[in-house]
């Protein structure tokens, strides 16, 4: 079988940090970094509610970011119980005491604090915990996108190389990736040998898998430090108050891709080179930090491993595949809808294995495709045709085996009765083509523009309503529209014109005005210049 070269290829500018995985040549993953104010995942904040909508089993926190972050009632569980601790301290009576009506109702609060906590609560709860103007500490798990704000949850993480902290959750868990009941023993006997705060929680990385103790030591020791920052940070600040920022996309992409899998590093920053380098060979010794290289060469580095070429295709929405077939995809705000044709693919005797192969081609560039244009959400999949119920369950099974190593979270559904596959990508940050793309000002983000025909129709509308009219008998008329436009009428509709010309006994003269929107057009005083 032959080997598979993987390469990182780090592209680093001012404006943007672009990370390429190519797996012998070819494009596998695309990340791109620009420096933004927006709240980026893993970032946490003390926000500060803003308003409860019970409606939508939601709060709305202030988090210091433009719009307010989204925290359904549901993420706010984990916060729950803090929140009630601080009102129990907030709320019991100080020795010397104050005035009657304020003790009550001082000891009204309390009491309802003390027995909330007293047992498991629910979201039904959480309208009894939490108040507007009330702070709490939340995390980004998903980027704004869109007129949408972040969402955010209390269930604090932050991940390390090799250990997730998980401040307020007491819990010890192994990635489910990790495969073996003797390793996944050994993991366990090392996590839970680890010295680590009374109700703090771990869980142990892939990457993880195979590693000794002393590395989930010096990763748990850099984990707590940075919660240490938090706390003193929460202990000094004042709501909305960013308390953690999450690593740049150069450290998360040492963090989360640089294992003995990737065979080459290869960036074109000496800046980033000797950061690189210095983590790597701190983490992971000599021999991984050897696979760094700093590019050299004049020419761009993404075009030097042809990977400027490669992401050309990211931003089509048709993409070919081997044999002849391709896939389309569309994106739109409720879903992403892909088809699957067979194109040119030879149609023989045995259709229903062409028909399979080619699905299967298809499902294989889908991941990719998913992968690389970072697309989440509903995704609606389309495969040609399959009368087999095995083929059906096979394909099913690839494309199960196919997103597994996806890094966001995939759930995938066996083909449906109407022979459409449904999944869902969880959606992090904005896709690729939002982060590089704005609607177009030409079309409005349709892709498409009225045709010749129908600007003429509209025209000779527009003329027929002004010319009936008694107040326009004497005035020059002057159509002015654009230059295709224009064509049109001279060819054509040119028979249709001079019709209406005869009809109401009046001279029209036409311009052309290559500035003007191809679906605009102004009929005016052709001697004034006044609009009509």
């Amino acid at each position: 079988m032959d080997e598979t070269k993987k390469q990182l290829i780090l592209n680093c500018e001012k404006l943007e940090t672009s990370v390429a995985l190519l797996s012998n040549g070819r494009i596998e993953e695309y990340l791109v970094e620009r420096h933004s104010s927006d709240p980026m995942p893993g970032n946490i904040y003390l926000g500060k509610i803003m308003n409860l909508e019970p409606k939508l089993q939601a709060a709305f926190v202030d988090i210091g970011c433009g719009k307010n972050a989204f925290l359904h009632y549901s993420d706010m569980l984990t916060g729950a119980d803090e929140a009630l601790d601080k009102i129990i301290d907030a709320q019991t009576p100080a020795p010397s005491s104050p005035r009657k009506r304020a003790r009550a109702k001082t000891r009204s609060i309390l009491d309802n604090a003390i027995k909330l906590r007293k047992r498991k609560l629910t979201v039904n709860d959480i309208p009894e915990v939490f108040k507007p103007g009330m702070e709490l500490l939340v995390q980004v798990v998903k980027g704004p996108i869109g007129t949408k704000g972040a969402r955010v949850t209390t269930d604090i993480s932050i991940a390390g190389r090799f250990l997730v902290l998980m401040p307020y959750a007491d819990h010890l868990g192994l990635s489910t990736k990790i495969e073996g009941d003797a390793e996944r023993a050994r993991l366990r006997k090392v996590l839970e040998s680890l010295e680590r705060p009374e109700g703090m929680g771990l869980i142990c990385r892939t990457v993880g898998e195979g590693r000794k103790s002393i590395y989930f030591k010096h990763d748990l020791d850099l984990l707590l430090d940075y919660w240490e920052k938090i706390d003193e940070a929460l202990e000094k600040g004042v709501a909305p108050l960013m308390v953690y920022q999450e690593p740049s996309l150069l450290e998360r992409t040492i963090r989360d891709f640089m294992t003995e899998e990737i065979d080459e590093i290869v960036v074109d920053s000496r800046e980033a080179y000797d950061r690189i380098y210095a983590v790597i060979k701190k983490f992971g010794g000599r021999k991984l930090a050897a696979k760094v290289t700093l590019y050299k060469q004049n020419a761009p580095i993404f075009e030097a491993y042809r990977i400027k070429e490669q992401l050309n295709q990211v931003f089509q929405r048709k993409v070919p595949l081997p044999g002849g077939g391709w896939i389309c995809i569309d994106e739109t705000e409720a879903l992403i809808a892909i088809d699957v044709n067979s194109g040119r693919s030879k149609v023989g005797s045995d259709q229903a294995e062409l028909i399979f192969k080619t699905n299967c081609a298809a499902a294989e560039e889908i991941a990719r495709q998913l992968r690389l244009r970072n697309i989440g959400g509903l995704v609606v999949l389309d495969f040609i045709d399959m009368k087999s119920m095995h083929d059906r369950d096979e394909l099913y099974k690839l494309m199960k085996k196919l997103t597994r190593d996806d890094r966001a979270r995939t759930r995938v559904l066996p083909v449906s009765k109407l022979g459409l596959m449904e999944m869902t990508r969880q959606r992090e940050h904005e896709s690729i083509q939002d982060a590089f793309y704005v609607p177009c000002t030409y079309c409005h983000g349709t892709g498409l523009l009225k045709s010749p025909e129908t600007m003429s129709v509209e025209i000779q509308r527009r003329l027929a309503t002004i010319l009936k009219s008694r107040d326009y008998r004497k005035v020059p008329v002057r159509v002015v529209m654009h230059p295709a436009v224009l064509q049109r009428l001279k060819t054509e509709d040119a028979g249709l014109l001079a019709e209406l010309e005869e009809e109401y006994r009046h001279e029209l003269s036409f311009r052309s005005d290559e500035a003007l929107h191809y679906e605009e057009f102004h009929i005016v005083n052709a001697e004034t210049g006044a609009e009509l």
